[in-house]
């Protein structure tokens, strides 16, 4: 969908520019990686690679890495300086850190089959592509290997997209799309489901210096180009603070969560079944 469509080379630069305020900056994503964490409590799964897809500077990377001492575990993302950000900040002294790799989501520098459990906290949506990012997972994950992911759905900072217009606020595609996208992509038996988030600010500048630091401004493909006018900033800043309860800005995330397993293929390349004989 064309509303959807994030230019990548702009959504890189945000993250560039962000490397070093998104830790403190990122609270959505820091309280959605620990409840996915959460999860793995039901999950008997004993990876010998955990493949971190958009991982930004490390932060659940550790922590898969605690959880799977055994694990050999890859933090993938896509900016550099995300990726160096989080070396610095924890140093060169841990045991058995995340090896540290720059590359894209729609074309992963991984060999096919060669990892066990493939998880991508709230970075599917920056994907320019994100079926083509799905297949790719789906190739890289080996027989048996489980993805586990977390994305923003269309409700997502509903408040903003009000007040400013929909050609300045991202679109997010819908959990029943996202599933389909999933069989496409050739998993089985994905299973969705959702939450709602709410973030309260101060005002709408709070809300707009911490999607700054977090890099998380409008990178549409289609998205207005050139600086925005002092008009249109008072205006915005009128129609947030309209939005204000209480005093406060409440700000909505629609965060949407999927699983599924690379089964085996029931079908050959060219065609034909394949059949199990035990």
């Amino acid at each position: 969908m064309a509303e959807l469509q994030v230019d990548a080379r702009a959504a890189r630069r945000r993250f560039e520019r962000a490397a070093g305020s998104y830790a403190g900056a990122s609270r959505l994503e820091t309280e959605i990686g620990a409840r996915m964490l959460e999860r793995f409590d039901y999950v008997r799964l004993v990876p010998r690679r955990v493949l971190d897809a958009g991982s930004g500077p490390l932060r659940e990377a550790r922590l898969l890495a605690k959880r799977y001492r055994g694990a050999e575990v890859v933090a993938l993302d896509f900016s550099l300086a995300m990726l160096r950000a989080g070396r610095r900040r924890f140093g060169f002294l841990e045991r058995n850190p995340p090896k540290r790799v720059c590359g894209d989501l729609g074309r992963l520098p991984l060999a096919a089959a060669t990892v066990d459990l493939l998880w991508s906290n709230m970075a599917l949506h920056w994907a320019a592509d994100p079926l083509a990012a799905l297949r790719e997972f789906h190739r890289v994950l080996a027989l048996e290997g489980l993805l586990m992911f977390s994305t923003l759905g269309p409700d997502t900072l509903a408040e903003l997209r009000a007040a400013a217009g929909e050609a300045r606020v991202h679109a997010f595609a819908d959990m029943h799309d996202l599933g389909d996208m999933l069989v496409a992509a050739g998993f089985a038996e994905p299973v969705m489901d959702m939450e709602r988030v709410t973030l309260v600010y101060a005002d709408g500048e709070a809300l707009l210096a911490d999607l700054r630091a977090s890099g998380q401004t409008c990178a549409l493909a289609a998205r207005a180009r050139g600086l925005a006018g002092r008009r249109f900033r008072a205006e915005l800043g009128e129609k947030l603070a309209a939005q204000r309860q209480e005093g406060k800005l409440p700000v909505s995330y629609e965060v949407v969560y999927g699983h599924a397993w690379k089964a085996a293929p029931t079908r050959t390349a060219d065609g034909r079944s394949v059949v199990k004989i035990f």
